[in-house]
C-alpha cells in the first residue's frame, strides 16, 4: 500500500482495531476486514457462491480501496467485520410535537451517535413558542428549546467511542418561530452540536422576489405575515457573521424525492447532502478521481469499472449492515438508497492543467459526473434484474423499472478518507498548496499538494525548488512567486483566491447529474460583503443546487487563520456600520453570586461576581484597608459590569483583564509569594474565568443528569454524562480559536466541517 505518514497515524488513531487503547491490526490488515465482511452480502444473492468466486469479489473490493480508487464512509472503515457492525454515516429522524415523541427522537439519536452516525432534524412539526399546551394547561417552550436538549445529549454521547455526534436541524422559513431559529448560533458557543440550515420554500421565494409578504403559519393557523425581504435579510447577516445558517430548498428536494407516496423529505444529513425521510439513513463512499488521470488524460474504463463496483459494493454494504434501530432498517432496505460520490476533483484539475475558477473546469464536472451517474444507474438497473428491484419500487418514480436503489449519487463530505487516499477534499478547491504542520516533538513538518510537488520536481533544480515550496508554505499560496509560469499560477489556484460564483457554478454542475445532494462550503474572504452572501444564496437557488453552505474567513469568534500564514490579511477587520451601536439591558432586580478576597500587589481586594439567568452579569470590586485604588477598582468593575449587559462574551472581557501587566505589582509579587497574578485587571480577570467556569459546568451538569434520567427511562443509555469535566470545556475554547481540540493545529472549514490534517473533523 502506497500510505502516507499522515493517513497511517490517522488510522491508528481512529480506524484500527484496538485493545487496551493499542492498534491490534495492520492499515492493510483493516482493508482486509471490510473488503471480507462487504463480500459477505453476496451469499444472500447468489447462495451457491463458489468460494473462489467470492474470494475474487473480495478482493477487488480489497484491491480498489488499497489502491484509493474507491473510499466508502468512516463507520464502514471501522465497524465493518466487527461486533458494531454499523456501517452508515447519515441518518435523519422525525421529530413530531408531543413530549413522549420528542424524547423517543432524543433516545434515537442517542443510539446513532454512540453506533457513530450523524442526524439530521425537521423541527417544523414542533408547536411555536408560547402555543398552549392543553395536557398541562401550560405553554409550549419552542423548537429552538428542544434543540438545545438535542445538543446536551450528543455533547454527552462519544460517537462511536471515537468523536462526538454531528446534527442537522432545519426548521422550515415559514414557522412562526423563525426569527429566533436564525438567530440561535448567534453566540458560537451556543448549540454547538449542529448545524443549521432554513428550510426555504417556493412561496417565500416569489414572495422575496417581488418584495412582498408572506405567511407564518402553523397547523392551518397563520400566526403573522412578514416581509420575505426582511427575514432574508436575517439570513444573509447571520451567515455573513458566522456561516450559520445555511438554506435548502425544499421544494426542490422534493422534486427529487424517488418515493414521493412514502413521504415529504424535510430534512437532510449534518452536511447537508443527503435528503432522507424520517428513519432513513444513506450508505455513502467515494470514487478518487486523481487516480483516473493519466498523462493528462481522463482512463474513462478504469473510472467506468470503478462505478460498477462500488455500487455493488455500496448495495452489499445495505444487506451487512447492523442498524441500530428496527425502524431504520426496515426503511433504508425497503430503498436501498447508496450515495456514491467523488473526492480528489481539485486534485484532477491540477493535473489535468484546468483551473478550478474557468468554464472549462465546470463543464468536465458535468461530463465526470454524467458518466458517473449513468453507469451508477446502469449498474443498479443490472443488480435489479439478478437481486431484484428495491421493496418499495412500485410506490416510487421508478415503478415497472429494476432499479436495486432508489438512490445512487451523492457528493459528499470526504475529510478524512481523502486524508488517508492522500486527495484533495470532495469537489472543493484546494484550501492551501502547501502548509507548515507542527508534529508532535515540537518540530515543524511542510505539506504539500503531491500534485504540485511532482510539479516543482520535474521543473526545479533541488535547491530551487525546496525554496519554492517553503516560500508557498510560508502563505499557503503560489500566486506570490513570481518564478512560477502565470499559467501554472492560474491552475494551483485556492479556496479563498477563487470567486465565489465559481464556487456556486461548480457545485451545480455536479448537482445536474446527481441523485441527493452535493455537500460543499462557498468561501469567502473576511471582506466579503453581506450582498455577496446574498448573491449566492439567490445564484444557487437559480441554477440549481438543493441547498449551499458559506462561510467568511475569520468570521467565527476567535478564529486563526486556517493556513498559518502572517500576512495582511491577519490584520482585516470586519467593518461594522458605525451607526449600530448597544445599549446594555436593564440591571436584574435579582442577581446571585459570589465573592471572592484575593490578596494583591496593593493589598486585599474583594471581587463580587453576580449572575442572573442569563449567566453572568456584574461585578463589584472593593478595596481592603491595607490600600489600593478604590477609584480604580470602582471604575473596572462598573466597565465589566456594563460590558457583561451589553451582551459582550465574559471570555472577550477576560482575555483583555488577564493581559494587562503592572510593573510595581510584578516588583512586589517578587517579595511576597503569596500574591498571584501580573496586575489588579488580571486578578479580576481570573477570578471572572474561574466563576464562568464554574457557572458553565455546573449548567452542563444539571443538563445532562435531566437528560441522563430522561435517557434512563426510556431504556437508553447516555455513555459519558455522568464522566464529564470541566476540562472538556477547553475543547470548546480550542474550536472558538480555530484550532484542533487534539494536535492544536490550525482548522479549516470546508464540506460544512471543521477539520484538521491530524484527522479530527467536527461536523456541526
Amino acid at each position: 500500500m502506497n500510505l502516507s505518514e499522515n493517513a497511517r497515524i490517522i488510522l491508528e488513531k481512529r480506524y484500527l482495531q484496538k485493545e487496551n487503547g493499542v492498534p491490534v491490526e495492520k492499515p492493510e490488515d483493516m482493508f482486509r476486514r471490510v473488503a471480507r465482511a462487504v463480500a459477505e452480502a453476496e451469499k444472500l444473492f447468489q447462495p451457491k457462491v463458489s468460494t473462489t468466486k467470492l474470494q475474487a469479489i473480495s478482493d477487488r473490493f480489497y484491491q480498489m480501496m488499497t489502491d484509493w480508487d474507491f473510499l466508502p464512509n468512516s463507520p464502514t472503515l471501522m465497524n465493518a467485520g466487527r461486533d458494531l457492525g454499523q456501517l452508515s454515516a447519515c441518518f435523519v429522524l422525525p421529530v413530531e410535537d408531543s413530549m413522549e415523541e420528542i424524547f423517543t427522537a432524543v433516545k434515537h439519536a442517542a443510539l446513532i451517535h454512540k453506533s457513530g452516525g450523524g442526524t439530521g432534524f425537521s423541527f417544523s412539526r414542533l408547536r411555536p413558542k408560547n402555543s398552549p399546551v392543553k395536557t398541562t394547561g401550560g405553554v409550549a417552550s419552542g423548537p429552538v428549546s428542544f434543540m438545545k436538549v438535542f445538543n446536551a445529549a450528543t455533547e454527552a454521547i462519544k460517537q462511536g467511542g471515537t468523536r462526538r455526534g454531528a446534527n442537522m436541524g432545519i426548521l422550515r422559513v415559514d414557522h412562526p418561530d423563525i426569527l429566533e431559529f436564525i438567530t440561535c448560533k448567534q453566540k458560537n458557543d451556543d448549540i454547538t452540536n449542529f448545524n443549521i440550515s432554513v428550510g426555504l420554500t417556493s412561496d417565500f421565494l416569489n414572495a422575496l422576489e417581488h418584495d412582498d409578504d408572506y405567511d407564518l403559519k402553523f397547523a392551518g393557523v397563520v400566526y403573522e405575515r412578514l416581509r420575505a425581504r426582511d427575514v432574508f435579510n436575517r439570513i444573509v447577516e447571520r451567515a455573513w457573521a458566522n456561516g450559520e445558517p445555511g438554506v435548502i430548498f425544499l421544494d426542490r428536494l422534493n422534486d427529487g424525492n424517488p418515493t414521493p407516496e412514502l413521504g415529504e423529505i424535510e430534512a437532510t444529513n449534518p452536511c447537508g447532502e443527503q435528503p432522507l425521510l424520517g428513519y432513513e439513513a444513506c450508505n455513502l463512499g467515494s470514487i478518487n478521481l486523481v487516480n483516473m488521470v493519466e498523462n493528462k488524460q481522463i482512463l474513462w474504463e478504469k473510472l467506468e469499472d470503478t462505478v460498477k463496483w462500488s455500487i455493488r459494493f455500496l448495495d452489499d454494504v445495505v444487506e451487512v449492515n447492523n442498524f441500530p434501530l428496527p425502524e431504520i432498517a426496515e426503511m433504508v432496505r425497503g430503498n436501498r438508497k447508496v450515495g456514491l460520490g467523488v473526492m480528489g476533483w481539485a486534485d484532477m484539475l491540477f493535473k489535468l492543467g484546468i483551473p478550478y475558477n474557468s468554464d472549462s473546469a465546470v463543464e468536465l464536472a458535468r461530463k465526470v459526473m454524467g458518466r458517473i451517474q449513468e453507469v451508477a444507474h446502469q449498474t443498479s438497473e443490472e443488480l435489479g434484474r439478478t437481486r431484484g428491484p428495491f421493496p418499495n419500487i412500485d410506490r416510487s418514480i421508478y415503478r415497472g423499472d429494476t432499479m436495486r436503489n432508489a438512490t445512487c449519487t451523492t457528493i459528499a463530505p470526504t475529510g478524512t478518507i481523502s486524508m488517508i487516499a492522500g486527495a484533495s477534499s470532495g469537489i472543493e478547491p484546494a484550501f492551501s498548496i502547501a502548509f507548515t504542520k507542527n508534529v508532535l516533538d515540537g518540530a515543524a513538518l511542510v505539506e504539500v499538494n503531491p500534485v504540485f510537488r511532482e510539479y516543482i520536481n520535474e521543473n526545479f533544480p533541488t535547491e530551487e525548488g525546496n525554496r519554492i515550496i517553503q516560500e508557498v508554505a510560508n502563505t499557503g499560496s503560489v500566486q506570490h512567486i513570481k518564478s512560477l509560469p502565470e499559467n501554472i499560477r492560474r491552475v494551483f489556484v485556492t479556496a479563498l483566491e477563487i470567486a465565489p460564483i465559481w464556487h456556486i457554478r461548480m457545485q451545480a454542475a455536479f448537482q445536474e447529474h446527481c441523485d441527493n445532494a452535493v455537500s460543499k462550503t462557498v468561501n469567502f474572504p473576511a471582506s466579503a460583503t453581506k450582498e455577496d452572501v446574498e448573491e449566492v444564496y439567490l445564484l444557487a437557488h437559480r441554477l440549481g443546487c438543493k441547498g449551499v453552505t458559506v462561510y467568511r474567513s475569520g468570521s467565527r469568534e476567535q478564529e486563526v487563520l486556517v493556513t498559518g500564514r502572517k500576512t495582511d490579511q491577519a490584520s482585516e477587520q470586519t467593518h461594522v456600520d458605525s451607526r449600530e451601536k448597544t445599549h446594555p439591558r436593564p440591571r436584574p432586580k435579582r442577581t446571585l453570586g459570589v465573592t471572592e478576597q484575593v490578596k494583591t500587589g496593593c493589598g486585599k481586594m474583594y471581587i463580587t461576581v453576580n449572575s442572573d439567568q442569563e449567566g453572568l452579569i456584574e461585578t463589584f470590586i472593593t478595596t481592603g484597608s491595607s490600600g489600593g485604588c478604590s477609584g480604580f477598582t470602582e471604575g473596572v468593575s462598573r466597565l465589566i459590569s456594563l460590558a457583561l449587559r451589553a451582551n459582550i462574551a465574559p471570555e472577550a472581557i477576560i482575555d483583555q483583564l488577564t493581559s494587562v501587566s503592572c510593573p510595581s505589582f510584578i516588583r512586589r509579587k517578587a517579595t511576597d509569594k503569596s500574591i498571584v497574578g501580573k496586575s489588579c485587571p488580571d486578578i479580576i480577570g481570573r477570578v471572572l474565568e474561574q466563576e464562568l467556569q464554574s457557572q458553565q459546568y455546573q449548567n452542563k451538569k444539571e443538563v445532562l443528569q435531566m437528560l441522563e434520567d430522561t435517557l434512563k427511562e426510556m431504556g437508553a443509555t447516555c455513555a459519558g454524562c455522568s464522566s464529564s469535566t470541566p476540562q472538556e470545556l477547553s475543547e470548546v475554547e480550542l474550536l472558538k480559536r480555530g484550532l484542533c481540540p487534539e494536535c492544536k493545529s490550525p482548522l479549516q472549514f470546508s464540506e460544512g466541517c471543521l477539520t484538521c490534517n491530524c484527522g479530527f473533523s467536527k461536523c456541526g
